[in-house]
């Protein structure tokens, strides 16, 4: 029997291991992530799956599953299935092959759980995110860190991985990029497995075959790595080397960069933490974003040690960490061992009481029990205090690790920003020099037409010779600035990537004798042998000619400028490399080239020490080597001083299919070429005495009066000095031709055409364009906003006016063409003829259906009929003059008699009522003007009709 002191204390006891068990901590909730990667072998795939299970260690209520399918997709998909089964909540999946689990992946969809695609899509659409690097902008980073390595000129070798997505994206992203940089070229592509070797031998081979390689860019540091030890083999350590992946640790992308192996790698994110973060947000029902793409960085030895030391210091600070948490699991441990013990005391004190104990024994229980709390409550407080200090110890890093990417990005922009203010610069400069040149073709077309009309025209002959002499050193001296001005607009367009290579198959041989011989009678002037050496007779190749023409006549120039009397200029052509290049060396006996102009001899405007008499513009050689690079080839030189120089030129046999062309030259681009034209009579107007009127649009007031003289002698001439007024005055007088310069202030030549097609009053005015533009893509736009004839400044006054008789001739034999036509249709059936979308065909149909509407009305008018289609009467009379070549009231008349035959074939109708129906209230009138029209009277053409039908 229990005392009733006894009993309150059994019922404290009691009470107390109630409170305790009620204390007792409630475990936090527990989720799945389950993790299923196609292979786990590689420092790459080992750093995601270690980034994962860092972010995870912080975070205890997290159980985390793993797979590896070792490659196999089949067996991936398997373990994607048994993740589903052991319950995961949420689905991080690094998948191998587009196409291979997207059925795990719908799978997981139904089944309500959210699937987390890492570092590659598939082709499913149901998953919850996505986290992974951009790798079409890795590869972009790589083509313009490359540029910046290689000033923007070099030739790059490219080393893909194994085919996938990831490789497909590098590749697209950096040939993307390339193509902002005309000057440099991907000479050759490897295909590895992402591994060190297999790409090695291949690679061997491709850098023998292209010895002028600059750089290589490897998909990964292992390829990386691989490239490094052929280089190494071949002694090639010139080349740069720029990798993929830049993790650190032994044999890593940073090592490779800090000890030299390579040049660069570019920082490709593994996203194990990224992921993981992703998922909790997922878990916790916090918002995220559904494509999370990673940053990526330009590793090299500006930024390598200083990111080296970050990652050793965080790899640090994260053993840490984790000591930090073994001791705190080992202390959680004890607490629960401890916490168990007591539970077990509490028990067993209970029977004692239950049993009889005595009160004695109780309160000593309890005693001890109170001593054993306190401790525990201390080591607690000491779990706590450190678990302070380590998440102080954490935002100090944080704060650290966030400063540091603070000062990159702020380095990272500052040098975007050089960059584009160097191109914003560079681009000014080139706009400058080529509006200058422009400028300088309008100058030169006075120059050189007065000149070339006074030593070819009907008074050269009665010249004296010492006039003919000046003369002809004015014209050579204009023609020498031309060459400069093309020699600058040739600049540019290399500059700018305009200038296109269209090679045709041709003889090397044959084509270099032509340009020698053309040098040879100023080499006899100058005393200079000049010897043409070709090794065999006949070396064919792809050519284009325009380029290789200003190659060779610049180096034979300087090869003739800098020989004295006496010397030797030898032209050698020859086969290389066992058939699969040519090459054409020009050697002097010159005076040769100082050792310090040799590094600087390519360079744009670079002029070194030159003799008074051979003073040059620095650009002939420059533009040589920029159009051989263009042709796929290489210029060399050698020299020694005062004996002279050698320049060498080789070509590539074969281009690729983008180079070459077996069109011909359009037309249109070589009208400013001079030849025989035809002078026939022009219009009936000329016939009558009335001369042509020619509108002349040109805002240099010089060229305006220049070709204005020229014409009046054989036509009326009207001038505008700029584009709009030139276009009005084209509208109130409708000229038989225009003669409009292209680049004019506020309306252009080019929207002058264009307007003038637009507009039924002047849609049929031949146009000839003058302009200082000579690309061919210029003349092709010229041509096809509308002009007849494109002339490039400085032109030939001869041709301009021989063209200017040719067009108008031309408009003739269009006017009795018109004629027949509408002769043709007056015969044949009213829906016989199809609309025509030509501007001026559309300008008769309208013109034809006005009269039809008003085709009852005896009192219709001329000025009526201008007014309904919006021209004025001067306006309409010489728009129908220069198309059909009749005057308006001849063809009112045409449209009426050929109504009346129509409406002549319904025997319901008298011949009066007819008259009446197409706008004639004189039976006699109308039966003379349709016997004059059809060589027979209307109840004649009746007759025979029903005859016909009977």
């Amino acid at each position: 029997m229990l005392y009733p002191s006894c009993l309150r204390r059994l019922l404290v006891l009691v009470s107390l291991l109630g409170s305790l068990a009620a204390c007792a901590p409630t475990p936090p909730p527990t989720y799945r992530i389950g993790f299923s990667q196609s292979v786990s072998a590689g420092d790459w795939r080992e750093a995601m799956l270690a980034g994962m299970k860092r972010e995870v260690s912080f975070h205890p209520e997290i159980q985390f599953l793993t797979r590896d399918a070792q490659g196999n997709s089949r067996q991936q998909q398997q373990q994607v299935h048994d993740l589903l089964d052991a319950g995961a909540d949420v689905l991080v999946v690094a998948p191998n092959e587009e196409h291979a689990l997207s059925s795990a992946i719908e799978e997981a969809y139904r089944r309500g759980v959210p699937v987390i695609l890492l570092d590659r899509h598939t082709t499913s659409p149901h998953y919850a995110a996505y986290v992974g690097g951009d790798n079409a902008g890795v590869g972009a980073a790589a083509a313009r860190y490359a540029a910046l390595r290689l000033q923007q000129r070099g030739r790059i070798v490219e080393i893909l991985g194994s085919p996938s997505s990831v490789s497909a994206e590098r590749h697209r992203g950096f040939a993307q990029a390339l193509r902002a940089y005309p000057e440099i070229r991907v000479v050759g592509e490897v295909v590895g497995d992402w591994g060190a070797t297999s790409l090695q031998p291949a690679l061997s081979r491709l850098l023998q075959t292209y010895p002028e390689t600059d750089l290589i860019f490897a998909h990964s540091d292992l390829m990386a790595q691989g490239a490094y030890e052929v280089c190494r083999r071949l002694g090639r350590k010139d080349i740069r080397i720029i990798g993929v992946d830049g993790l650190p640790g032994p044999g890593n992308g940073m090592e490779m960069v800090q000890q030299g192996r390579a040049t660069a790698s570019l920082f490709y994110s593994p996203g194990g933490e990224e992921a993981i973060r992703v998922a909790l947000k997922i878990l916790h029902h916090q918002a995220y974003e559904r494509e999370n793409i990673l940053g990526t960085i330009v590793i090299d030895s500006v930024n390598v040690l200083t990111l080296q030391q970050q990652a050793t210091k965080v790899a640090s600070q994260q053993a840490g960490i984790e000591q930090q948490q073994q001791l705190l699991r080992t202390l959680q441990a004890t607490y629960t061992n401890q916490r168990t013990a007591l539970y077990g005391l509490l028990a067993t004190l209970l029977a004692a009481v239950v049993l009889g104990a005595s009160a004695w024994r109780a309160a000593r229980s309890n005693r001890r029990i109170n001593r054993e709390l306190a401790r525990q409550n201390e080591a607690n407080d000491v779990i706590n205090r450190e678990l302070v200090r380590q998440n102080e110890a954490n935002d100090v890093i944080n704060r650290q690790l966030s400063t540091q990417n603070e000062e990159i990005r702020a380095q990272r922009n500052q040098i975007a920003e050089l960059a584009e203010q160097a191109r914003v610069e560079t681009e000014a400069k080139l706009r400058f020099f080529t509006n200058f040149s422009h400028e300088l073709r309008t100058p030169l077309t006075l120059i050189m037409g007065p000149v070339e009309e006074m030593l070819t025209g009907p008074h050269g002959a009665a010249l004296l010779p010492s006039h003919r002499h000046d003369l002809g050193l004015v014209r050579r001296n204009t023609q020498r600035l031309l060459q400069l001005v093309n020699q600058l607009l040739d600049f540019r367009k290399i500059e700018v990537g305009k200038m296109a290579v269209q090679a045709r198959e041709d003889d090397l041989v044959a084509f270099v004798r032509e340009l020698v011989e053309t040098f040879e009678p100023a080499a006899r002037v100058q005393q200079v042998a000049l010897l043409f050496q070709p090794a065999v007779p006949q070396l064919p190749g792809w050519l284009d000619r325009n380029v290789l023409d200003k190659v060779f006549f610049n180096l034979l120039s300087n090869a003739l400028k800098y020989t004295p009397a006496g010397g030797q200029i030898t032209v050698r052509v020859w086969p290389a490399d066992d058939g699969q290049a040519l090459q054409v060396e020009v050697a002097d006996t010159g005076r040769g080239i100082r050792p310090q102009d040799s590094p600087h001899i390519f360079e744009w405007f670079y002029q070194g020490e030159q003799p008074a008499t051979a003073k040059g513009s620095g650009m002939g050689l420059a533009l040589a080597q920029g159009l051989v690079r263009l042709h796929q080839g290489n210029l060399t030189f050698s020299s020694q001083l005062g004996q002279g120089s050698t320049f060498i030129v080789t070509l590539p046999c074969e281009l690729p299919a983008e180079l070459r062309t077996t069109a011909a030259l359009p037309e249109a681009l070589a009208l400013d070429e001079p030849r025989a034209l035809p002078i026939e009579d022009l219009t009936a107007e000329t016939a009558a005495g009335q001369e042509p009127l020619v509108l002349v649009i040109e805002d240099n007031a010089d060229v305006n009066e220049f070709v204005a003289r020229k014409l009046q002698p054989h036509f009326r001439v009207q001038t505008a000095a700029d584009g709009s007024t030139g276009l009005q005055l084209a509208k109130d007088l409708i000229p038989d031709l225009i003669v409009c310069d292209v680049m004019m202030p506020g309306l252009s030549g080019l929207e002058v055409v264009a307007q003038l097609r637009a507009d039924w009053r002047t849609s049929h005015v031949p146009v000839i364009l003058l302009t200082a533009r000579t690309a061919p893509e210029q003349q092709v736009e010229g041509v096809q906003a509308g002009a007849d004839v494109y002339l490039t400044k400085p032109f030939n006054p001869t041709f301009l006016l021989e063209s200017i008789h040719t067009l108008l001739a031309n408009r003739a034999r269009q006017h009795e063409h018109t004629r027949r036509q509408l002769g043709a249709a007056a015969q044949a059936t009213p829906d016989a003829a199809a609309p025509d979308p030509n501007p001026d065909q559309a300008f008769l149909q309208a013109l034809t259906a006005q009269i039809e509407s008003d085709l009852t009305r005896t009192d219709l008018t001329v000025e009526e009929l201008a007014q309904a289609l919006g021209f004025s009467r001067t306006q309409l009379y010489r728009k129908v003059k220069a198309v059909l070549g009749t005057s308006v009231t001849d063809y009112i008349q045409l449209v009426r008699l050929r109504k009346a035959r129509e409406l002549l074939l319904n025997d319901k109708l008298t011949i009066t009522a007819v008259a009446y129906e197409v706008g004639y209230t004189s039976h006699s009138y109308f039966s003379n003007s349709f016997k004059a029209r059809y060589q027979v009277s209307p109840s004649e053409f009746r007759a025979r009709h029903l005859a016909d039908s009977a």
